[in-house]
């Protein structure tokens, strides 16, 4: 049977002082991290994290969480602070991960509305197999493209969904196939382009072919799709 189990467990520190001969007190030092009366450990501060950041759980549910499922009364500044600390601790990788992805041969990018204190911010997505980075800005364009430092330092193979500022980089160019796909469904099912679905059909048996031969076309299987294409 597997189970899990849920509960709370405190710590205790306590340090001997002490005082020597000319009657100077000696306090026993804390271990390394232990700087407070009341703190929260490791454990607390990741599952916070993780609910908040990857789960997206408000503030408020996860304050009822951690009282109803571990007794740990926690207020949303707690919480708060737990995601700005676990932010600072990030700073090396978002370095890390933008040189990565710059420097990479191909990658993946995209945008999307998301809403931040009741405004509409643009959350930008850079991503290849190995590399993903997201980034919010109030901009949608090659403003906010410029200042989260990827695309202009990328001279790799660009993916996209052909909108315009992409193509303000000196990259090459790749149009996104899961793109076109619901276009061309949009194209046959309300303005009646039967052609659409003609193309969207090829796309999706070129794509599946190309994965069962492991992502690349011999010569004489390229010559055949492109035949099928034209």
């Amino acid at each position: 049977m597997v189970d899990i189990r849920i509960s709370r467990y405190v710590t205790e520190y306590r340090a001997e002082i002490l005082k020597n001969d000319l009657g100077k007190k000696i306090t026993v030092p804390f271990p390394k991290g232990v700087d407070r009366f009341v703190q929260y450990g490791a454990s607390v501060k990741a599952d916070a994290v993780y609910m908040s950041m990857y789960q997206l759980i408000p503030y408020d549910r996860l304050r009822e969480h951690f009282a109803d499922q571990f007794e740990i009364p926690l207020s949303s500044g707690t919480l708060f602070s737990f995601n700005q600390e676990a932010a600072k601790k990030l700073e090396a990788f978002e370095s890390l991960a933008k040189h990565k992805l710059a420097v990479s041969d191909l990658i993946h990018a995209d945008e999307t509305g998301i809403n931040i204190n009741g405004k509409l911010h643009w959350l930008h997505n850079a991503s290849n197999e190995d590399w993903t980075w997201l980034e919010p800005h109030v901009k949608r364009g090659k403003e906010a493209m410029d200042a989260i430092g990827v695309l202009p330092e990328f001279q790799g193979i660009l993916v996209h969904d052909h909108w315009k500022p992409y193509f303000q980089y000196e990259s090459l160019h790749s149009l996104c196939n899961a793109h076109h796909l619901r276009e061309l469904t949009r194209a046959f099912e309300q303005d009646g382009m039967n052609w659409a679905k003609t193309m969207g059909s090829f796309l999706s048996d070129l794509n599946e072919e190309v994965e069962k031969l492991g992502g690349e076309f011999n010569e004489q299987e390229d010559r055949i799709w492109r035949l099928k294409y034209q």
